[in-house]
């Protein structure tokens, strides 16, 4: 577990939120199910969570289940175990309010895109991350340029990190020249990676943290093919990646959050349903999903 100088060091999964059928069809929360999670891949050697990101549907979640995901990994979480919430909201007050509702139930930094109702300029960008950092925890800024339609280029992120309202950022662009131009203009910011069909590259290029998807289905083999990478021992990382790639592949695409709930389910672990307006993969796709994630298992991955 996580025993580095700053939190969001490591590998951190993007924690999966089981849901299940309860009445009039509709799909509750499973919390009891989600601590279980949590406390399992942290016995599994994952560095810490991130509960309330994209792969946890939170932009489908109630205010109530919003807030009680948040306590929940908390109080799952063994000593040592980083919770990291992701905190985005359409506006910076509500952003706030979920950051400080983070501090609150005890989790140690936050996990912040920039505003996302609209194509927002520098300005407001710079306002966003401004507000959302009175709430007093650390700010780990994630650019994720597909969904938001914002990018969070080099320039700009070296101008919030020079303000101190970012410790950190999750690069999603895929573009992994970003690490290096980050690095020259603003040396001190943490570029973590974000993207999991990546994730050799990050590592190679220095990246002290990995913001992950798949470990919900293959912790072992992630945080093995990570400290591989991380200590330049390619011998080892290099078959672990190829072989996970055709999973890890799917953490960019559209339909991420089945794929990683399939692979899930097929593993042994529960994945579930997702609430709308996520459909179920397409047939083509789930048996892609699943020769793959099979392959894998084959190959003695965990």
């Amino acid at each position: 577990m996580n025993a580095h100088a700053k939190p969001w060091h490591g590998v951190l999964v993007a924690t999966a939120l089981p849901l299940r059928e309860a009445t009039a069809g509709r799909l509750a929360v499973d919390f009891d199910g989600y601590a279980e999670h949590v406390a399992w891949l942290a016995a599994n050697g994952c560095d810490g969570i991130v509960p309330n990101g994209s792969l946890g549907e939170y932009q489908t979640l109630t205010d109530d289940e919003r807030a009680r995901v948040v306590a929940t990994a908390v109080a799952a979480a063994p000593d040592g175990c980083t919770v990291l919430p992701g905190v985005a909201a359409y506006g910076a007050d509500e952003a706030r309010r979920w950051a400080e509702q983070a501090a609150d139930a005890g989790a140690q930094a936050v996990m912040l895109l920039p505003p996302n109702a609209y194509r927002a300029d520098r300005r407001a960008v710079v306002a966003h991350y401004r507000e959302v950092a009175r709430a007093g925890l650390p700010v780990v800024a994630y650019n994720n340029p597909y969904d938001t339609k914002v990018d969070l280029v080099p320039e700009l992120l070296a101008e919030l990190h020079a303000e101190g309202l970012i410790t950190a950022v999750k690069e999603f662009s895929g573009d992994v020249r970003r690490a290096y131009r980050i690095g020259e203009v603003a040396p001190e910011l943490d570029v973590l990676c974000g993207s999991d069909d990546v994730a050799l590259e990050l590592a190679v290029a220095g990246s002290p943290g990995w913001i992950a998807g798949y470990p919900n289905a293959f912790p072992r083999a992630s945080v093995r093919l990570w400290a591989a990478a991380t200590a330049g021992d390619l011998a080892t990382a290099l078959p672990l990646y190829r072989t996970l790639h055709p999973l890890l592949r799917w953490d960019s695409r559209t339909e991420f959050v089945q794929a990683i709930k399939l692979s899930m389910d097929i593993a042994g672990r529960y994945g579930g349903p997702t609430r709308q307006p996520r459909a179920p993969l397409t047939p083509e796709h789930e048996e892609t999903v699943r020769r793959a994630t099979e392959k894998a298992i084959a190959e003695g991955l965990d």
